[in-house]
């Protein structure tokens, strides 16, 4: 299998480059090798998948932090298999109990005290992210990904304790997961409360652990989740599925699968809120005398009127052709800027043309250019 290239490399660009001149790089490179633009040309097929696994990482923050620090090995599906949580649900890593640490200085006070460790417990959230082209965000789809949950394990049914077995209360706190401590200072009998040694906490003893989550009551599992994807979703908008994060505990609900969405630039098209904009290239007698013209659009291509006298500059729209909003409001608009192509490599005759076409105008006909000249004579004078 041929070695990857770096990714900056594949774009054009240096490590460290901003999330602008990613974009900027990507839509460059994208056009370049648009298998549209290149049709029957394999090579360029090639670079353009190239180009769009490069823009998936280093337009993600998560990835590319990680492709900064590892490589190529950094973004692998398999990095960091092995670990605790879920994918930014933290779900198997260590708990910290702020309430411990206030309590061992103030008494209690500042703890949960009087909490029961047995209570439900919502699980943690999960971050997760999709990559949507163009099209695809602005007619909404359904994509599937690969998520790594915390989930109660399916042997014990989150019990922790062996099949057949269940825990037993703590004999040392009473079930409470807390003891408490006097300790005579100079300033009289501080009482600490604290985290039970003996069962960390939990108020119940596994004297038999189940094997397959070490007595945890909870184990990782890579699942498919599939995503509602609305249309006119926005790039860097985060969409939440309710329920689908890590387990809870003690029966308490599933926290959340957070989505962040990236949206690929395109090889034309700019969005600018629900608008669309794109630069429409003119001839200039396509300009000067008007035209009937096909013009791209989401939906394809599109027949369009060019009036006589259109201008560089110039912002043609076409209304409702721009993304649909996604709170059901009006959609916006496809907005074109016009310029204008200037010919090359004229034949003599050609430019003979554009002379005695020139001595025949007058300043009527450019009225822009009229207006100009009147200013730089007012400011000389």
């Amino acid at each position: 299998m041929a070695e990857k290239r770096d990714y900056y490399e594949v774009l054009g660009l240096q490590k460290g480059a901003s999330d602008d001149e990613i974009k900027k790089a990507y839509r460059k490179k994208a056009k370049q090798y648009h298998p549209d633009l290149n049709p029957d040309n394999p090579e360029a097929e090639a670079k353009f998948k190239e180009v769009n696994e490069a823009y998936e990482v280093l337009s993600d923050s998560e990835k590319k932090a990680r492709y900064d620090q590892y490589g190529h090995a950094g973004v692998d599906p398999n990095f960091g298999a092995g670990g605790g949580g879920g994918y930014g649900g933290y779900g198997g890593g260590m708990d910290f109990d702020f309430g411990d640490i206030f309590s061992s200085f103030f008494g209690g006070g500042g703890g949960r005290r009087g909490s029961n460790p047995n209570a439900p417990r919502q699980g943690g959230d999960v971050a997760a992210s999709v990559i949507l082209s163009f099209e695809e965000s602005a007619k909404g789809c359904k994509k599937q990904i690969e998520v790594t949950l915390v989930e109660s394990c399916p042997d014990c049914a989150g019990s922790g304790a062996k099949k057949g077995t269940s825990p037993k209360t703590c004999p040392h706190c009473g079930g409470s997961g807390q003891v408490r401590r006097q300790q005579r200072t100079p300033f009289g009998v501080m009482q600490t409360q604290a985290a039970c040694e003996r069962c960390r906490g939990t108020g119940r003893i596994i004297e038999t652990p189940c094997p397959t989550c070490n007595g945890s009551g909870r184990v990782t599992a890579r699942r498919t989740v599939g995503v509602n994807i609305p249309a006119g979703i926005d790039d860097g908008q985060t969409i939440i599925i309710r329920g689908k994060g890590n387990a809870g505990q003690n029966g308490g609900p599933a926290g959340d699968l957070q989505v962040r969405v990236t949206v690929r630039p395109h090889p034309l098209f700019e969005r600018h809120g629900n608008d669309i904009y794109c630069d429409l290239p003119l001839t200039f007698v396509q300009a000067s005398l008007g035209a009937e013209i096909q013009v791209p659009t989401l939906d394809g291509k599109e027949p369009f009127t060019i009036k006589e006298g259109t201008q560089p500059g110039e912002m043609l729209r076409l209304k409702g052709k721009g993304f649909p909003d996604v709170h059901g409001r009006r959609p916006g608009d496809l907005i074109f800027r016009v310029t204008i192509e200037v010919p090359r490599n004229l034949s003599s005759e050609q430019k003979e043309m554009l002379r005695q076409f020139d001595s025949s105008t007058s300043d009527k006909n450019y009225q822009k250019q009229k207006g100009f000249f009147d200013k730089l004579k007012d400011l000389f004078n």
